[in-house]
């Protein structure tokens, strides 16, 4: 019994290996490690080629306050590189090459990923060719703060897993087991945790809008949370089972203003049910910026309606 017990572990491990060889063998030739210079001095990162015309994505904070830099692809080739556009409240950033050099990684869709399942975090930090690390994702739908000096950065929607990030690896890719992009690795949440900006329907959005216009026109409400179950008699008088728990609010911002607090659970914006972060933040792209939205949260049992004005991301920080 011991040995086929053994047996079937050894086969599972191989399984284990073989699918993060083959992730690594396919993602990693579009994954380029990113030095960047600007008014600011110089930064470091990772980046995903995404089109076969020499776009990159990568992490908004890796290129903050730069312009230009090269891209290292993972053979060594080094392509001079220019910023198109960022994105801070979503983290993500779009580069050009000079030209393509390396092949587009497939973008994937990280609303169908579920926790527990296996996911290859891939980066190509300076001097250390091929950075790969395996897990499982270990939470979805969570708005966390993240902060740089005294600014508070909130990354909407993130997912969370146990692959580690090594330095460097900002801007890289977070890859599913058939080697689709899902992800781009952001930061460390803690110890043994990292922090990925989905690739979803809303940031395909974001992105389009960088390489198009070189930024997102986005509102800005400033909190964080994460999503929670509704008590029963909550769930039963509004037909929700689910809202979004503020777990920060960014003093002086428009939800601060508005009346909404730490420990509120939020269920609708504008009259839309309000489950997770990716709920929120659709809401914030478009024509959100200046608009009466009405918000409806749980506090303290009770139901509580207040009013939000979203400004614009840029004025907001």
């Amino acid at each position: 019994m011991d040995a086929e017990h053994d047996a079937a572990e050894h086969e599972a491990m191989d399984s284990y290996s073989r699918v993060v060889t083959a992730v690594a063998e396919r993602v990693l030739p579009s994954v380029a490690a990113l030095s960047l210079r600007g008014a600011r001095g110089t930064g470091a990162g990772s980046g995903v080629v995404f089109t076969p015309d020499g776009l990159l994505l990568t992490s908004a904070h890796v290129v903050q306050g730069m312009t230009t830099g090269t891209a290292t692809s993972d053979d060594g080739v080094e392509t001079p590189v220019r910023v198109v556009g960022s994105d801070p409240l979503s983290d993500l950033a779009v580069l050009r090459a000079d030209r393509a050099t390396a092949p587009p990684a497939e973008l994937g869709d990280a609303d169908v990923l579920r926790t527990g399942q296996l996911v290859v975090a891939l980066g190509n930090p300076l001097g250390l060719s091929g950075s790969v690390t395996a897990g499982i994702v270990s939470g979805l739908g969570r708005s966390l703060p993240a902060r740089e000096g005294r600014h508070t950065r909130l990354i909407d929607d993130v997912i969370q897993t146990d692959a580690a990030l090594n330095p460097g690896s900002s801007g890289g890719a977070l890859a599913d087991s058939r080697g689709r992009v899902v992800g781009v690795n952001t930061a460390v949440a803690g110890y043994g945790l990292g922090l990925a900006v989905p690739i979803n329907p809303t940031t395909r959005r974001i992105i389009g809008d960088l390489v198009s216009r070189g930024r997102v026109r986005r509102a800005w409400l400033g909190v964080a949370g994460a999503p929670v179950p509704l008590p029963p008699a909550t769930a039963e008088s509004t037909g929700r089972r689910q809202g979004l728990r503020v777990i920060e609010v960014v003093p002086g911002s428009p939800a601060g203003v508005a009346g909404i607090y730490l420990g509120d659970v939020i269920l609708s914006v504008a009259g839309r049910p309000i489950e997770n972060g990716q709920a929120l933040q659709r809401l914030m792209l478009g024509d959100a910026v200046g608009t009466r939205m009405p918000v409806t949260v749980l506090r303290r049992g009770a139901l509580v309606d207040v009013v939000a004005v979203p400004e614009e991301l840029s004025t907001a920080r």
